[in-house]
């Protein structure tokens, strides 16, 4: 592979908000990035749909909010602005065949299960704080905490039945998994990640604090946009081969020579491509071990968003399902209303088992058991099946399983040779959120530019 082959000085693989970035990154800093995606599209495991007047249903990722820095920088930065998540009304939760209104994060519970919960993010929060957060396997007992599950340690602390059902909700959707499939070391990383608990869960002040006017589609898409004829969709790399200098990257259509790689796609879905030579062994076992999570979007369009009226967010938590939490996702002008319930863990996989036809009556029945009669007759719904994408395998991130972060979690970053990591995954601030997409990509470019004498020479 000679030097004056070279098609671009690097390619990076995965159009989603961590490749979109580092190319962006890398194009800045002076060098010619390539960007791939097996995809017709960009944005990855970011996708709307249009509802008419520039509104649009966010079937991926589709909030933000504070302390996600870097997404909101990219946001301003290719004029697109946000606005607030709905909140005026109260919460709903649905509970053991009870139904209770609440403002916050924490619903009015029982003394004893209100206790309960607030002791539990307490020592969650504390636990989550003594976590490493670049490096969560140098953690103190690291290998004890990461042999347990999330359900293990719920068991041990946790004293009221309600609040342990409560507490797999949150699961079902931030990683589409269920406590005992979660590492409790990766657990605490993630928390850490976040800054919190509560800002994991919260609107106001939390990542569901603002959304996007015209989606955050539309942000991926100006992205893409100022790249140009840099984005090369519909290129799935199935095989990245590296000699001393150089890396040629196949593609279905055609073969690139490159002086670095950027893979900027999920663990699980990079262990879809060939390497020559292979990955190192914690790297091929990392690749193995963690899972994509099982997440629905489940989306009913109204004329109007008619729990408003009732004094309702349209934020509920259930524990019934299929649909466990739902939203408020109607566009700034508030009409039409639109509900978005997630589904996932358990509930995903069950629910995709059934006929198509069968699952949005079953999300519908759930959302008119939370807000009424009215709920029962959408105009429109729709289903997001993340788990049925192929260059997706699942949502919203790909998770660690028990006994995975403390082994092999130093592979993650870890360069092999020409070849650099990035994606959500792979952040230690924001992991499985945009932001932490954004983050990596501009941490891979970084490495990539700090060596800008051997990419560019």
């Amino acid at each position: 592979m000679e030097a004056a082959r070279l098609d671009a000085d690097v390619a990076v693989v995965g159009a989603g908000f961590a490749g979109l970035a580092a190319a962006r990154e890398l194009a800045a800093g002076g060098l010619e990035p390539l960007l791939l995606d097996a995809r017709d599209r960009v944005g990855g495991r970011v996708f709307d749909r249009p509802i008419g007047d520039g509104a649009v249903m966010e079937l991926g990722a589709g909030f933000v909010g504070p302390g996600q820095d870097r997404m909101l920088a990219l946001t301003e930065a290719v004029g697109v602005e946000t606005f607030q998540t709905h909140t005026g009304g109260r919460n709903l939760l649905e509970s053991g065949g009870r139904y209770i209104r609440y403002r916050g994060t924490i619903p009015r519970l029982r003394p004893l299960a209100l206790l309960d919960a607030g002791q539990t993010m307490f020592r969650l929060d504390r636990l989550a704080r003594r976590v490493e957060r670049e490096e969560p396997w140098r953690t103190r007992r690291a290998e004890e905490l990461d042999g347990q599950t999330f359900s293990d340690w719920i068991e041990r602390h946790v004293r009221t039945k309600q609040v342990r059902g409560l507490l797999a909700v949150p699961c079902k959707t931030l990683w589409g998994a269920e406590p005992d499939e979660l590492s409790f070391l990766y657990t605490g990383a993630y928390v850490r990640a976040a800054g919190g608990l509560n800002r994991l869960l919260d609107t106001p002040g939390g990542a569901q604090e603002s959304r996007f006017v015209g989606g955050p589609h539309l942000v991926a898409r100006r992205v893409a946009a100022e790249l140009g004829d840099r984005v090369r969709l519909e290129s799935a790399v199935v095989r990245i081969e590296q000699a001393e200098h150089t890396a040629r990257v196949r593609t279905p259509r055609r073969d690139l020579i490159v002086r670095r790689v950027i893979v900027a796609v999920p663990p699980p879905l990079a262990a879809q491509i060939e390497f020559e030579p292979p990955p190192p062994p914690p790297r091929a076992e990392l690749c193995r071990l963690m899972r994509m999570g099982a997440l629905m979007k489940c989306f009913a369009v109204y004329p109007e968003p008619f729990w408003r009226e009732d004094g309702l967010t349209g934020e509920a938590l259930s524990d019934r399902g299929p649909a466990t939490i739902t939203f408020d996702t109607s566009p700034p002008s508030g009409s039409p209303g639109v509900l978005l319930g997630f589904v996932g863990g358990g509930e995903a996989r069950a629910l995709s088992a059934r006929p198509e036809a069968e699952r949005g009556a079953a999300v519908i029945e759930g959302f008119a058991r939370l807000f009424g009669e009215r709920a029962r007759r959408p105009d429109e719904w729709v289903i997001q099946d993340w788990p049925s994408e192929p260059w997706s395998g699942g949502g919203p991130v790909a998770y660690m399983p028990p006994g995975t972060m403390a082994r092999v979690g130093p592979a993650l970053r870890k360069p092999h040779g020409l070849v650099h990591w990035a994606g959500t995954e792979t952040a230690t601030r924001w992991t499985g959120y945009m932001d932490g997409a954004v983050r990596s990509g501009e941490r891979a470019a970084a490495e990539v530019l700090a060596t800008a004498g051997s990419v560019s020479g």
